[in-house]
């Protein structure tokens, strides 16, 4: 049996764009938390997942798959 395996992602980032496709910011999703960046920005603000799952339920609208 082979001892190699795949290594999962520490996070995931993704692109805010504009209607004009421009970039205006930046999510990343990571296992403990939510951050966000605006572009030029050199530092990220975060929310550990409780405190995202408190602000969706409290915000959130329900959504069509």
């Amino acid at each position: 049996m082979s001892k190699n395996n795949f290594r999962p992602e520490k996070f995931y980032d993704f692109e805010i764009v504009s209607e004009e496709s421009r970039v205006i910011g930046k999510i990343r999703i990571k296992p403990s938390g939510i951050l966000w960046k605006s572009k030029g920005s050199r530092y990220w603000l975060g929310v550990d997942l409780e405190r995202f799952a408190t602000f969706m339920k409290d915000n959130g609208r329900k959504q069509k798959h």
